[in-house]
């Protein structure tokens, strides 16, 4: 009984060394080159995963948006001729600005200007609070709404009719962490008068365009989802 005992063991162990071998034959041994363990992606997720944006498939690397930004910002300077000197201190807030957000585009944020100003400008004419609210900080606001309040008390209506923009450009920037403030000098041609009570003009004329100058301060937090700038200081002058 012993040696069966023997002999069944030593069968036992030669096929257990041979199942072995087997195993090392097929699977292979570590190198060190395998990947590492496959982690799945979470879908419980309501919005896309980061770098993917909504109904992409492809998921960017780690590296190409800066790659992309840094494209941009190039394309950017190049394109600034006409809007800032090379070297001045445009040419430099423009580059702190495309830093941190690179798709600006400093020709569509002076038409966006423009469009800004012929609408505040008219709106403020007319004693539109509704519209003038989004559009400019809460100090300028304030200070709008009291000038159109004495208006009212004194029954004062203006009239506002704009000929042309001749004039719009960036005159400084400066940006703060990813707050931006941008100043633009306007020159407008319009047609602007006040009249009292009694339809008289008071002030302006009527009939005749003028050349007024402003200096506007448009302020944004640079990379969020608003795109508006707000109008947060006016300065008449040239």
């Amino acid at each position: 009984m012993q040696d069966s005992f023997d002999v069944t063991t030593l069968i036992f162990l030669a096929l257990a060394v041979f199942v072995i071998w087997r195993l090392r034959s097929v699977l292979g041994q570590k190198t060190g080159a395998e990947r590492s363990p496959f982690r799945p992606v979470e879908r419980n997720r309501t919005e896309p995963p980061a770098g993917r944006a909504e109904g992409d498939n492809v998921v960017r690397l780690p590296g190409a948006d800066r790659a992309q930004a840094a494209a941009a910002v190039q394309t950017v300077t190049r394109d600034w001729r006409g809007i800032a000197e090379p070297g001045s201190a445009v040419a430099r807030g423009l580059e702190q600005v495309v830093q941190v957000e690179p798709s600006f585009d400093p020709r569509t944020f002076l038409e966006g200007a423009k469009g800004a100003y012929e609408i505040i400008v008219t709106a403020f004419a007319q004693g539109d609070r509704k519209t003038l609210r989004p559009l400019l900080s809460r100090e300028v606001y304030d200070g709008f709404d009291r000038v159109i309040s004495e208006r009212e008390r004194r029954r004062e209506t203006v009239e506002t009719t704009f000929i042309s923009i001749d004039k719009a450009e960036i005159v400084a920037i400066e940006v703060k962490n990813r707050a931006a403030q941008i100043t633009v000098r306007f020159l407008s041609n319009l047609i602007t008068a006040t009249r009292d009570a009694d339809g008289k003009v008071i002030d302006g004329n009527a009939e005749t365009g003028v050349e007024v100058p402003d200096v506007w301060t448009f302020a944004r937090t640079l990379g969020s989802r608003d795109p508006n700038w707000q109008l947060v200081a006016t300065d008449a002058g040239g």
